[in-house]
């Protein structure tokens, strides 16, 4: 029986698997082949040979380096800002006891479940208000902003079960707040640190709406918005449409295979807590 269920989610796994990497081998497929070919073969047909016509000229029309360098800034900038400030607010909530300290996190959980199209008008007018549009600085602020309330909320929740007795030691051998913050509670929650800013990473290097309101400069946008570039309201290259695509995921699952044992350490710790 036991064996049955494993040869059951193997399958299922096995199955999922192929359906997850179908669209990425279509797009592998078409990013290498010919307008030609493509118009003769259709998308499902196999490329007679491996042309990098489509991924030179994509790179060179958007000037992707660029991009890759802002999105990867961006990003990274603010998924480091995001879960600093994310600790520092969960610190005052989750241990310092904070009055009031459910309806404000009400409000951050609020906050951040808000459509992006209901925050855009306001931010766009404070954005053309402090000079700050179509900078890459205003992205990184409202994108901070937004991953801080969520990380927020969560560390709130997590900070609020940590061992008393073990912040009381700290207090009995002389260590300030600070220091508890820095020394004791930080590392002690490293692995979730570390989940919450690859998560954050992902998630701002994947957003579209965005830097697209803000960053409306050539040297300025993001790698998801030079993706849309490649499509015109009348004309469609689908060859360059699938090298762009591949283009732009590589980075992300590069990323994620680099820190996939950082990830799953820092979910399976968790899970032990």
């Amino acid at each position: 029986m036991i064996a049955l269920r494993r040869h059951a989610v193997l399958t299922a796994l096995i199955v999922l698997a192929v359906v997850m990497l179908v669209p990425f081998a279509i797009v592998l497929i078409n990013a290498v082949k010919t307008p030609a070919e493509y118009s003769s073969g259709g998308p499902l047909a196999l490329p007679e040979s491996i042309h990098l016509d489509a991924l030179r000229t994509f790179w060179e029309r958007v000037d992707f380096g660029r991009k890759l360098w802002n999105s990867a800034l961006i990003a990274g900038t603010v998924a480091f800002l995001a879960v600093v400030l994310s600790v520092l607010n969960a610190y005052a909530f989750g241990i310092g006891r904070v009055k009031g300290s459910t309806w404000i996190l009400a409000v951050f959980l609020l906050a951040n479940t808000l459509p992006q199209e209901q925050l855009v008008y306001p931010l766009y007018y404070g954005a053309k208000w402090l000079g700050l549009y179509d900078t890459r600085l205003s992205v990184i602020i409202i994108m901070t902003v937004i991953q801080a309330a969520f990380g927020t909320y969560l560390l709130s929740a997590v900070f609020g079960t940590f061992p008393r007795s073990l912040l009381e030691a700290a207090e009995l051998d002389g260590a300030g707040r600070w220091r508890i913050l820095w020394r004791v509670v930080v590392p002690i929650s490293r692995p979730t640190l570390t989940v919450l800013m690859i998560f954050f990473f992902i998630w701002t290097w994947n957003e579209f709406f965005l830097p697209l309101v803000f960053l409306i400069s050539n040297d300025n946008q993001t790698v998801p918005v030079a993706l849309a570039t490649t499509a015109g309201d009348k004309y469609m290259d689908a060859t360059m449409q699938s090298a762009a695509s591949l283009l732009g995921v590589l980075p992300a699952i590069v990323f994620f295979l680099l820190f996939q044992r950082t990830l799953t350490r820092g979910i399976t710790v968790g899970a032990i807590k």
